[in-house]
Formats: C-alpha cells, sequence, structure tokens
C-alpha cells in the first residue's frame, strides 16, 4: 500500500501543489495543504473509478478553501496589514516560472470568484459541466464568470496576443 500512495504522490504533488497556490498564493501553506490531502487520501477507502486525479483537486480546492476561511489565515492578514515591512513572502521555484509570466500574475490578481473558474478551465482542462459541479453553481454562472474574468485580465495583459482571450 505505502508504494502505491508513494506513487500517487509522486504522480500528482507537483499539480495539486500548484493548484493550492493559486488559491492561497503562499507557498508553506500550499505545501501544507497538499500535504493534508494525502494524509486525508490514505486514511479514506478510495475505490478507484479512473478520476483519481479530479478526486484529489476537489479535495485540495475544498482544503485551500478551508484555509482561506481559517483563523490563522486572517491572523496572517492582519499582521500583515499591520506589519507590511516584516513580511517576507519567499517564492517558490515551482511557480516561479508562471508568476514571471504576465498573465500567471493577472490571475493571481483576480479576486477568487474569477480566478477559480479560470484556473479550472485553463489548467485543469475541466469542462464547463464539471465546474459548475464542482463549484455548485449553474453552468451559465460558470460561463458568465469566466467571460468576466477574461474581460478584467485583458488591461493587464495589454496588446499581447493571448490563447486564453481568444476563446471569447
Amino acid at each position: 500500500m505505502d508504494a502505491i500512495l508513494d506513487n500517487i504522490i509522486d504522480e500528482h504533488a507537483e499539480h495539486l501543489l500548484r493548484l493550492a497556490y493559486f488559491y492561497v498564493k503562499n507557498r508553506y501553506a500550499a505545501e501544507d495543504i497538499v500535504q493534508e490531502v494525502f494524509i486525508k487520501f490514505s486514511q479514506r477507502d478510495y475505490e478507484e473509478r479512473g478520476q483519481l486525479r479530479a478526486y484529489l483537486s476537489t479535495l485540495t480546492i475544498n482544503q485551500s478553501k478551508d484555509y482561506l476561511k481559517s483563523w490563522h489565515y486572517k491572523k496572517l492578514l492582519l499582521q500583515e496589514k499591520i506589519f507590511p515591512a516584516q513580511v517576507k513572502r519567499q517564492r517558490d521555484e515551482l511557480v516561479a516560472e508562471e508568476e514571471r509570466s504576465q498573465i500567471g500574475a493577472a490571475i493571481l490578481q483576480l479576486s477568487l470568484l474569477y480566478r477559480e473558474p479560470l484556473i479550472l478551465y485553463y489548467y485543469e482542462e475541466m469542462k464547463v459541466h464539471d465546474i459548475a459541479q464542482l463549484l455548485g453553481v449553474s453552468e451559465n454562472t460558470v460561463k458568465t464568470r469566466l467571460r468576466r474574468a477574461r474581460e478584467a485580465l485583458k488591461p493587464h495583459l495589454q496588446q499581447e496576443e493571448w490563447e486564453v482571450l481568444q476563446h471569447e
């Protein structure tokens, strides 16, 4: 069982870390979230139906949302506002490449309401129907959020031609 779990971790850890980072914008918090996801996964009886990546992604998204609601996160936000000079964010090599790109930085500046469907649609390559089920909203709501997110990205990306914006 340990060998199977090790293979699952090796195969999915980087993807889940990137996904968690897009939610919490903090390398260390993302690592903790992914670790929690794998702990929960190992304690549950998961029956393989060919949807392991989606299952782990859902666990990661839910764990990230729980973190954003937590007292610890709110305390960190307050500390950043009170002592901005003392707060130093350490960037990770894993996501540094994406952050350096204009589109990655622009996506991170969007609110979670618009960032979430964009990440799921473009990075996770999920279909609108699946995103709607995952978020518990209608398909039209997902489409509207994607459209508004693209519109919000346009000013940040200036006149560059991006594949993301050509789907309007």
